[in-house]
């Protein structure tokens, strides 16, 4: 698998945002989606990576600098055709092995908080996220579940 820095310009990308947008849809209210589409991905302070394996889109995460010490895990998605193969846990270790690269203190994410989400949560644990209130712009919402880790 490799995970290069991606120009959100591909239509294999555009799809698998466009699917996590809609899987959005399907477990939380319109006001309690925080996954972000093509346009506002790109911006300077956030930075996409796609992963791939034989010209195949496998997956995506990103990156949002919050501040010069506190980064935003952003837009993980596998492929559901590879789905159970490792891909998102190699898009968190190496947005995570970034993060520390660039003197991040911390990493937080917001997730679901639906059993829909529970494998996520579980990957996030397992990697030393605990869960923490809400940080940035977030406020308390009833469909999110937002979680840190020190760097």
């Amino acid at each position: 698998m490799e995970i290069v820095i991606d120009d959100l310009k591909g239509p294999e990308v555009a799809a698998l945002l466009q699917d996590h947008l809609d899987s959005m849809t399907l477990h939380s209210p319109p006001e309690s989606i925080h996954a972000l589409d093509l346009d506002k991905l790109r911006k300077p302070e956030i930075t996409f990576w796609s992963a791939w394996e034989n010209g195949e889109l496998l997956g995506c995460g990103a990156i949002k600098e919050l501040n010069p010490e506190h980064a935003e895990l952003k837009s993980m998605k596998t492929d559901s055709r590879h789905l159970r193969k490792g891909v998102a846990e190699k898009l968190l270790i190496h947005a995570i092995e970034e993060s520390k690269s660039r003197g991040y203190k911390r990493i937080s994410l917001e997730t679901g908080s639906m059993d829909a989400f529970l494998p996520a949560r579980k990957l996030y644990e397992k990697h030393g996220f605990v869960e923490c209130g809400p940080f940035g712009d977030y406020v308390l919402d009833p469909y999110s579940l937002f979680m840190t880790k020190e760097l």
